[in-house]
């Protein structure tokens, strides 16, 4: 049987999904990142998956979404956009020491994954932090600068009026280069990473993503088999069955390596 149990660390609220015969138990995790005016039970799907697969999956709501609403009207949302991704990332780490003082998360069994405003916060949590072991980012784009004026410029286009001078934008976009694994793709340090993207997304437009793996495969020249980008042909900004499918195999296929290798090694009793 599979637990969901509704939890909360500081002010980050989370449901934290598991065989309930090993909830208490050191399992390797997944802490996985909903999307922009999403909130966390829309990735319940994903997280039954995984529990199945013997891992132990954390879903929290980001700031001014879900349990965590703050009333913000959605012109206010979106110029809160790059505040709730650079928070977010803040509060993964936040999660990862949860867990792994409870004894519930090993550090070297962490994984983190995330749809779209999720899929660009696991790049940042790539970029910020060696001790994620797998990632999965679903429509995410890891140029954060580029994303950045990308959306101001679809913002404008839509008959908005920023409250921001043009030197101020330009600083705004400086602040979000600690967080942008484009500025830094050697960050990546060959770890397993895989993203999904639909071909005919306009939210998230697919061309950065190809341009960085392109630019950037080299890093993974000793280890090809940890990179890896499914496209969809015809999908738009939707994850499709596949994707999921992919998501819970790519964990179950990187994340549990070091317990097998330490099981292997007789390091470890089942």
């Amino acid at each position: 049987m599979i637990n969901v149990v509704k939890q909360k660390t500081g002010a980050v609220s989370f449901l934290h999904v598991c065989e309930a015969e090993s909830f208490s138990n050191l399992k390797p995790t997944v802490i996985f990142v909903h999307g922009f005016q999403s909130v966390k039970e829309n990735n319940l799907h994903y997280a039954y998956l995984l529990a199945e697969k013997g891992f132990r999956v954390i879903l929290p709501d980001c700031i001014h979404h879900g349990d965590r609403d703050s009333g913000l009207k959605s012109q206010q949302m979106m110029q809160a956009f790059w505040e709730i991704v650079i928070q977010t990332i803040h509060e993964i780490d936040i999660l990862k020491k949860h867990l792994t003082e409870s004894g519930l998360a090993d550090e070297s069994e962490i994984g983190v994954a995330g749809t779209s405003m999720g899929g660009i916060v696991t790049f940042g949590a790539l970029k910020k932090y060696p001790w994620i072991k797998a990632a999965v980012s679903l429509m995410g784009c890891p140029s954060y600068q580029d994303f950045a004026r990308y959306k101001v410029d679809k913002f404008l286009e839509a008959g908005f009026a920023l409250p921001f001078t043009e030197e101020q934008l330009e600083s705004y976009y400086a602040k979000l280069k600690p967080y942008d694994l484009a500025s830094a793709p050697s960050a990546l340090n060959a770890r397993p990473l895989l993203c999904w993207h639909g071909k005919r997304d306009t939210e998230v437009p697919i061309d950065p993503l190809l341009t960085f793996v392109k630019a950037n495969k080299g890093y993974y020249k000793n280890k090809p088999n940890n990179i890896k980008v499914i496209v969809d042909e015809y999908a738009d900004h939707k994850v499709s069955r596949e994707g999921v499918l992919a998501t819970v195999d790519w964990f179950d296929e990187h994340l549990t390596q070091s317990i097998k290798e330490r099981y292997h090694a007789g390091s470890i009793k089942r």
